[in-house]
């Protein structure tokens, strides 16, 4: 699972956002996006896939400038 967090109202931030989802969208299986304030939204991304397609992806958010935080929590079934 990958977590951002962002002040929503930097709208070429959401905008870049938005592209990187879809751009990954053979390894992201579902987002949620929540309002934790007027200002600041939290967004989880569950992902799927190979390992370097999902660090690709993680590099690509951690490219975008004004991010507040993101990160990544990993797990596998075998």
């Amino acid at each position: 699972m990958i977590t951002f967090l962002y002040n929503h109202h930097r709208r070429e931030l959401v905008n870049k956002m938005i592209h990187i989802q879809h751009d990954f969208g053979d390894v992201i299986i579902s987002t949620q996006h929540v309002h934790l304030d007027h200002n600041n939204c939290l967004e989880m991304a569950v992902v799927k896939g190979k390992v370097t397609e999902i660090q690709k992806l993680m590099q690509k958010i951690r490219e975008v400038k004004g991010l507040k935080h993101s990160d990544m929590v990993m797990s596998a079934t075998e």
